[in-house]
């Protein structure tokens, strides 16, 4: 828990909002590993003018951070310090157009698959197989079975940290590898996808193939966060955590995934430290083995217990 004088502070300090506000929030069963320390404000604006007024007011010596489905993240056992931003239903419209869709933020990325896919609309099927909201997948230009952010965003509107909404076309974000250039602490608020006119039974058959890819392969039902590494170039990650003897490795109540070793698991009982920690002996046993340095791909934020 955050020290009851910092909460008070940090709440008289707070500009008013149409959404909800709360303080000392808890956020692990928010998570896809059911971890993590609170909020010590977490602020869910009601729509992207009450985010923009919001930080508009906020004093600039307050940290911010968005949050999204959090399925590709760790938040440390001691928590987030200043304020988090939660999107909910004054961010989560779909609209489907002739040739794209415009979606809010909040929108889960499966959702919007299914939507452009009972219009007949091609190309975004990869959406069905990342498990997380748009807002985040443009934030780190998630990708998956063939498709990424950059090669189908048009643009995304943000509200900047100091509070002016602004529409950002795709070049300007300097899409990498899991990476955009989104300026810092702007959140995305919307954004519109390109599609194109196609066969709506091939767009659901491709659809029915990743969902029954990740089933075959991942820990699908399991309390885990995703593919925990980047593939080093032509290599595969889950290989060399393999061949380090990582698959099934335990640290406290978290565990390497047998079905899949690249995705760390929550048994029932792990802290953030047990699950992070656990990653990072496995980068241990795979630099020794291999001489291959493994870079996170799971977001680690907050401070430690």
């Amino acid at each position: 828990m955050m020290a009851l004088e910092t909460i008070r502070a940090l709440a008289d300090s707070l500009p008013s909002s149409r959404g909800r506000v709360q303080a000392d929030e808890p956020l692990a069963d928010k998570t896809w590993f059911r971890v993590g320390g609170p909020a010590e404000a977490l602020v869910r604006p009601a729509d992207a003018a009450d985010l923009a007024d919001f930080l508009r007011e906020l004093p600039h010596t307050v940290p911010t951070r968005v949050l999204g489905a959090c399925s590709n993240l760790i938040i440390r056992d001691g928590g987030l310090p200043g304020v988090t931003f939660r999107l909910a239903r004054g961010f989560s419209g779909i609209k489907v157009e002739a040739d794209g869709v415009v979606a809010g933020a909040a929108s889960l990325d499966v959702t919007i698959a299914e939507h452009v896919a009972a219009a007949g609309l091609a190309g975004l099927e990869f959406l069905s197989g990342i498990p997380g909201s748009l807002g985040g997948a443009i934030a780190m230009n998630a990708g998956a079975y063939g498709g990424d952010m950059a090669g189908c965003l048009e643009w995304a509107e943000i509200v900047t940290r100091a509070g002016d909404i602004v529409r950002l076309h795709a070049a300007q974000l300097a899409f990498a590898y899991r990476h955009s250039a989104l300026p810092p602490g702007a959140v995305v608020v919307r954004a519109r996808l390109r599609g194109r006119m196609g066969d709506s039974a091939a767009i659901g058959q491709r659809m029915a193939e990743i969902r029954a890819n990740r089933e075959a392969t991942q820990p699908v039902r399991a309390r885990t966060g995703g593919s925990t590494f980047r593939n080093p170039e032509n290599m595969k990650a889950w290989e060399l955590i393999d061949a380090a003897g990582g698959r099934g490795l335990r640290r406290g109540g978290a565990q390497v995934s047998e079905k899949h070793c690249n995705f760390l698991l929550n048994t029932g009982d792990a802290t953030a430290a047990d699950i992070e920690g656990l990653g990072e002996d496995i980068r241990a046993r795979v630099r020794e083995t291999s001489g291959v340095s493994l870079h996170w791909e799971i977001k680690r934020i907050g401070v430690p217990a």
